[in-house]
């Protein structure tokens, strides 16, 4: 399965990253580029253990655990308009500046690449309770992904 350790899939996410543009338009969803690098960016934060959601309340909570088998069973991607954790979003990255987010985000997943296992996270994921650091490192490539296929990179 892909996964964010694997430097040849990490340098592939960067290049994508590198395709957007500031004036990119969204296929889903309601946050613009700047937005959705500052999202990104969160969510490598959360798998390195930098923000610490609160997990999800009943009965999204159990739903998680029941959906966590059929997410790192492949390389399915995620689906569209997937719900996630409110502390992932940014009001400040509205005003966006694009480069900057774009820079942030390309560091942070040179860090987590780098830094493999040791970097992730032992605080359970809000939807998926506890992951292993292999299931961080799918799961940072899936949501990636979701997002740089939503902007058609």
């Amino acid at each position: 399965m892909r996964n964010l350790f694997v430097p040849g899939i990490a340098d592939d996410v960067k290049q994508r990253l590198l395709r957007l543009q500031p004036e990119s338009q969204r296929q889903w969803g309601r946050m613009n580029v700047a937005e959705t690098l500052a999202h990104c960016t969160a969510g490598l934060e959360m798998a390195m253990g930098t923000i610490t959601p609160r997990r999800a309340s009943f009965p999204a909570n159990v739903l998680g655990l029941l959906i966590k088998p059929l997410v790192f069973r492949d390389d399915t991607p995620m689906r569209r308009n997937a719900p996630s954790a409110r502390e992932l979003f940014s009001p400040e990255a509205a005003q966006g500046d694009f480069d900057g987010e774009r820079a942030r985000l390309i560091a942070a997943i040179d860090r987590f690449t780098l830094q493999g296992a040791a970097c992730c996270s032992s605080h359970p994921h809000p939807f998926f309770g506890r992951l292993s650091p292999e299931q961080w490192a799918i799961l940072m490539y899936k949501h990636l992904d979701h997002h740089l296929r939503q902007f058609g990179a």
